[in-house]
């Protein structure tokens, strides 16, 4: 199992190795394996080898590799239609939006193809509402250090951190972010100029650091004085993963606007921006669009992805499994140095360290267990929220030992 069988690695490895020069400009930093099959929870490398899936395609296939009711739709869809413009009606996009209302807070959805897509619609929404509706020149939104946004432009700019903008001057105005749970610096952000605050129940991609209560209820509560929208961030954190369809549900919070990415179509690129009716004023016909928002191949998968959601109770079973794992986890690792503590909600999950964990999600894909990071010093593990507790324990075995082995070889 893993990369130890393959020896030299996947052909794709050794053909970037061999000095052929990709087609593809170099964005990603990609590990040596080339994936090519998968079911639930395992893939398979194109030289055969198996590993068992802990990273779920960052929070994306949430039912597991292939689900068969979600493919079982789309195979029908592909046999119907697969595109028209949204200038006609979409019987599959209303019963996505539909299903979406009927399970959330929500009153009205807008389609796109991804996470930034989603947020960037919400910042547009916030500021026309603001512009349009309430006759205001409001445009600044406020969000918090070590967040993630997404890598538009704008989304890029709200996100709070510094890595990301390298690069990319002059970013455009009306993003500013403060500490996540400095109240004090977010009361004093608060300007005539500000339109909304914008924030992620758990910092994902900022080393899973999930948003304190009293934190986000003073929030809440200084959107109310002021008059501010509150936007919630759940492309990572939605369709189940924290135990919750939603991570907003675990606060009895109602956001203004929410964002769902992800998960939502279980690997088919597709994502969503929810809000509140007392919006729809502000998104009038022609002032946001989408080609690909809501084609009929995304809503039969996002219809699909949220029937299979409720039928199998898998927000539940989520929580369930996310405990089991924290509990396994906290006792295999308990008494090491180098683990400094365990967090986050349901399935998803950040093991800090005292040290960068490059090295040890190498080892894991070696030894046929695929995790990644959150930050340089946080492990993140995010398993399909099917998954079994024999695959836990199986995982947890391996993690123990891959800490273990780099934990005596330090002290040597």
């Amino acid at each position: 199992m893993g990369k130890d069988a393959q020896g030299s690695g996947s052909a794709a490895a050794n053909a970037a190795a061999g000095g052929h020069e990709s087609s593809l400009f170099q964005t990603y930093a990609r590990y040596p394996l080339s994936l090519v099959k998968g079911e639930g929870s395992w893939l398979w490398d194109d030289q055969g080898n198996k590993y068992l899936d802990f990273m779920a395609g960052l929070a994306v296939t949430n039912l597991g590799h292939a689900p068969v009711k979600v493919k079982e739709k789309l195979k029908a869809q592909l046999d119907e239609l697969w595109h028209v413009s949204n200038l006609f009606h979409i019987p599959g996009q209303e019963k996505a939006a539909a299903l979406l209302t009927a399970n959330t807070c929500a009153d009205a959805v807008f389609f796109c193809n991804s996470g930034a897509e989603a947020n960037e619609a919400a910042i547009k929404l916030a500021r026309r509402y603001h512009q349009k509706v309430k006759g205001s020149g409001r445009y600044e939104i406020i969000t918090f250090t070590q967040s993630f946004h997404g890598r538009t432009l704008a989304t890029l700019t709200a996100t709070g951190q510094d890595k990301v903008k390298e690069g990319f001057l002059p970013l455009p105005a009306g993003f500013l972010s403060v500490p996540l749970h400095d109240l004090p610096a977010l009361e004093a952000a608060i300007n005539d100029n500000t339109a909304a605050i914008m924030i992620e129940m758990v910092q994902a991609e900022g080393g899973v650091h999930p948003v304190e209560p009293e934190f986000l209820q003073a929030v809440t509560e200084l959107c109310k004085q002021h008059g501010l929208l509150l936007i919630v961030d759940e492309v990572q954190t939605g369709m189940g993963r924290t135990g919750k369809l939603f991570a907003h549900e675990h606060y009895g919070i109602e956001p203004d606007i929410f964002t769902v990415a992800k998960g939502l179509g279980s690997g088919f690129p597709v994502g969503a921006m929810l809000g509140k009716g007392y919006l729809r004023d502000a998104f009038t016909a022609g002032s946001h669009g989408s080609t690909f928002g809501g084609t009929p191949l995304a809503s039969a998968v996002v219809a699909a992805t949220i029937e299979a959601m409720l039928e199998d109770s898998v927000a539940q079973r989520a929580a369930e499994a996310g405990e089991y794992l924290t509990a396994q986890l906290q006792e295999k690792l308990a008494g090491i140095p180098f683990v400094k503590s365990i967090r986050g909600k349901g399935l998803l999950i950040g093991i800090e360290c005292a040290e960068p964990v490059g090295e040890l999600v190498l080892e894991g894909q070696r030894r046929g267990l695929l995790f990644v990071t959150a930050g340089p010093n946080v492990i993140r593990l995010l398993p399909n929220l099917l998954v079994t507790r024999e695959e836990i324990d199986q995982a947890v075995s391996i993690l123990t030992d891959i800490i273990h082995a780099h934990t005596a070889v330090n002290q040597a």
